[in-house]
């Protein structure tokens, strides 16, 4: 058991945006100010660009089960249409997946031409992507409070902009835990090792397939990482 005096002496948290851990966060640590990890956030905006990426594609499995449906009773060949690097809008649109999650300067070539096919073919998965990139890029290259506050104000007029739902509910996200998020720009720390020590324990259960007793799973994982 830490005792309260310790317990004061914690100046800072970084955590998720659970409102369970918050409280929690606030009654064990009172003293301490809570930040919102940054890679929440940001894997809010690529799941809202992928949300994007997956609607066009079911628009293109129907459009594509249609002409098939449509040649059989025609009795005629299905002729695909294909882009310039040979992909039918179903392959383009799955193609991309992984390239939406990264940033432009570390696509492949092969990569970048799927890009600028996507692109110019769906400008509104263009417009999504880069606004995830903006968000990551506030993260990134901000480091004074003030002005990540004034980039952060500018993005949120971009995503109104929009009125696309997945990125309003981000943009509400950000709202909610405004202070929390803004705490971050201060010494920009992460729960990053937090989430390591997680994945290890995490590792560790499963190669004995769960576990049976709590108590000397806990004395074992004491025993490993201390």
């Amino acid at each position: 058991m830490i005792s309260s005096v310790k317990r004061n002496q914690v100046v800072e948290i970084t955590l998720d945006m659970a409102n369970s851990m918050k409280l929690i966060a606030k009654k064990s640590f009172p003293q301490a100010k809570q930040v919102t990890d940054r890679f929440h956030i940001q894997k809010l905006a690529l799941e809202a660009v992928q949300e994007v990426r997956i609607r066009f594609k079911w628009e293109a499995l129907d459009n594509e089960n249609t002409a098939i449906t449509q040649a059989k009773l025609n009795k005629t060949q299905l002729i695909s249409k294909e882009f310039s690097n040979g992909d039918t809008a179903k392959q383009l649109l799955t193609r991309i997946r992984f390239l939406l999650y990264k940033s432009p300067n570390k696509w492949s070539d092969c990569q970048k031409q799927r890009a600028i096919i996507v692109f110019a073919e769906y400008p509104e998965i263009k417009t999504v992507y880069y606004l995830s990139l903006k968000l990551r890029n506030i993260y990134n290259k901000n480091t004074d409070k003030l002005i990540a506050i004034t980039k952060l104000a500018q993005w949120y007029n971009d995503v109104e902009k929009l009125e696309i739902k997945s990125f309003n509910t981000i943009m509400n996200t950000i709202k909610i835990n405004y202070d929390s998020i803004l705490n971050y720009f201060d010494n920009r720390r992460t729960n990053a090792s937090a989430e390591s020590f997680n994945a290890k324990i995490k590792a560790f259960r499963n190669q004995f397939r769960g576990v049976q007793k709590v108590d000397f799973f806990l004395f074992r994982l004491t025993k490993l990482f201390t």
